[in-house]
């Protein structure tokens, strides 16, 4: 039996070089300070929905939510062998807390129609809250299980999982559809297929056109291109807000009742050492400028 599966995946700022420039002064990320990469534990969960359609059939359609930068991920997945790809970007999109985030995702899935699985990354690294998968199942008012490592047994309409714990797992049966939030330990990610590089190398967003256009002065106009690459399945479909069934209220800044109120930074230098005695008050010592600094608290 085949199942068809949306996995939502992220573009995050690459967390290990965080610096003081990251936070703007409305609380949410200068994205533009940092390079982005794909979500780490997204991959495990494309991952996962591609060993689903290899063995059982079915398709996989990508869907993320951001800059229109955020099309990369899209093009990455491509080459990893996801069918469908959508992007959601969108001003009203912008500054949204896991409330806002989860409903905009809700409604995309909802345009793109009948499911059988959602995977999603356990959390991504920029927020580290891991709530827009589960936030995202309750809006959709489907099951679902967090912490998924295995999939034990897909029949029909059930699905067997087992959840990876620090001590422990623990094997749990639900009903499809269903929303898995997938961790990092579940597999090794597929690097992207060379085949599908080439196959998908012109994949755009109409927002990347002028860009294509300037290397490709074949195609002459965008009308041409969009057909060029309409024909061939390359043109990354992207959805506004006026694309979905949305309440405006709900979105971005204005559907955000939580707001970053301050960071704190912490920079580790390599250069950086200090000898700490092996005793009782050296460690206690360490100890006090460890919470005084906002290290541990």
């Amino acid at each position: 039996m085949p199942y068809n599966s949306i996995v939502l995946v992220k573009q995050v700022p690459d967390t290990h070089n965080i610096h003081g420039d990251v936070m703007k002064d409305d609380g949410t990320i200068n994205r533009a300070a940092l390079p982005a990469i794909f979500n780490p534990e997204d991959l495990n969960a494309l991952e996962m929905a591609l060993q689903v359609k290899e063995r059982y059939g079915g398709a996989v359609t990508v869907l993320t939510m951001g800059p229109p930068t955020a099309a990369e991920v899209l093009r990455d997945a491509l080459y990893r062998g996801a069918d469908r790809v959508v992007l959601l970007s969108d001003r009203r999109f912008a500054g949204a807390d896991t409330l806002a985030t989860s409903y905009t995702l809700k409604c995309a899935i909802q345009k793109i129609g009948a499911f059988d699985l959602i995977f999603c990354g356990r959390q991504a690294i920029d927020g580290d809250t891991a709530q827009v998968p589960p936030q995202t199942a309750e809006k959709l008012g489907i099951p679902q299980i967090t912490y998924a490592e295995t999939i034990v047994q897909l029949d029909a309409n059930e699905i067997v999982v087992a959840r990876a714990f620090p001590l422990g797992k623990e094997i749990v049966k639900c009903t499809l559809p269903c929303l898995l939030t997938v961790v990092g330990s579940a597999n090794q990610p597929r690097p992207p297929s060379a085949r599908k590089m080439i196959e998908h190398k012109l994949a755009a967003t109409p927002l990347e056109y002028n860009t294509l256009l300037s290397q490709w002065q074949e195609f002459e106009t965008e009308e041409k291109l969009d057909a060029y690459l309409a024909a061939r399945n390359l043109k990354i479909p992207l959805w506004t807000a006026d694309d979905l069934a949305v309440d405006a209220n709900r979105l971005g800044l204005n559907g955000s009742p939580t707001q970053v109120y301050k960071v704190n930074y912490v920079v580790l230098e390599t250069a950086e050492s200090k000898q700490i005695p092996a005793n009782a008050e050296g460690v206690a010592a360490l100890m006090q400028e460890l919470v005084k600094e906002y290290i541990v608290g």
